[in-house]
């Protein structure tokens, strides 16, 4: 029975809690990826050349510290680095993304409350992208693989450009001016 041998690992891999709320596109989960297997290259390497010594964990980076950390994991073990890379891979390849365009840069805080946010509503493994439209005054436009949401002032007005353009033609008496 071939089939039993596979499972007779006493050992299930660890569970991943989800990524911190800095970890926000796909191309941070890349870094992610490419750092778990630089570490996993740099501790097999040490592991050969001096086999049974201690072996140091090599520094890394504040989005590897904080995976780490919340996912509690300990990188110096083979089992843990194996699950962080398989786990980060299905999030590269599974996880939603969406594109925010907005009309100027957001600040960090802003895209830690907004990752906060999508993470808790939305899904748990959910990316972001963001671009920059400065041509849409404020708010933003959000697209997904097959929905497009303009929540942009420019597009407020324009629905709103026959009521605008009444208001400002209405003529203004000199009492109100007063």
């Amino acid at each position: 029975m071939a089939h039993n041998s596979s499972t007779a690992k006493t050992e299930k891999p660890k569970a991943m809690v989800g990524l911190p709320t800095f970890v926000t596109s796909p191309a941070d989960v890349g870094r992610l990826i490419r750092e778990v297997e630089a570490i996993d290259d740099h501790l097999l390497q040490l592991g050969l050349r001096h086999p049974g010594s201690e072996v140091k964990m090599p520094k890394t980076s504040q989005l590897m510290d904080q995976t780490i950390s919340l996912n509690k994991l300990n990188l110096l073990v083979a089992d843990d680095r194996k699950s962080l890379a398989e786990f980060l891979s299905l999030v590269k390849k599974e996880a939603p993304t969406l594109h925010v365009s907005f009309s100027a840069d957001p600040s960090p805080v802003f895209i830690e409350k907004l990752m906060a946010w999508l993470r808790r509503e939305i899904h748990p493994a959910i990316l972001i992208t963001i671009g920059l439209r400065p041509n849409i005054g404020a708010g933003c436009i959000i697209r997904t693989t097959n929905k497009y949401f303009d929540l942009s002032l420019k597009q407020s007005f324009a629905k709103k450009r026959e009521m605008l353009q009444q208001a400002i033609s209405r003529p203004t008496s000199p009492e109100a001016a007063a």
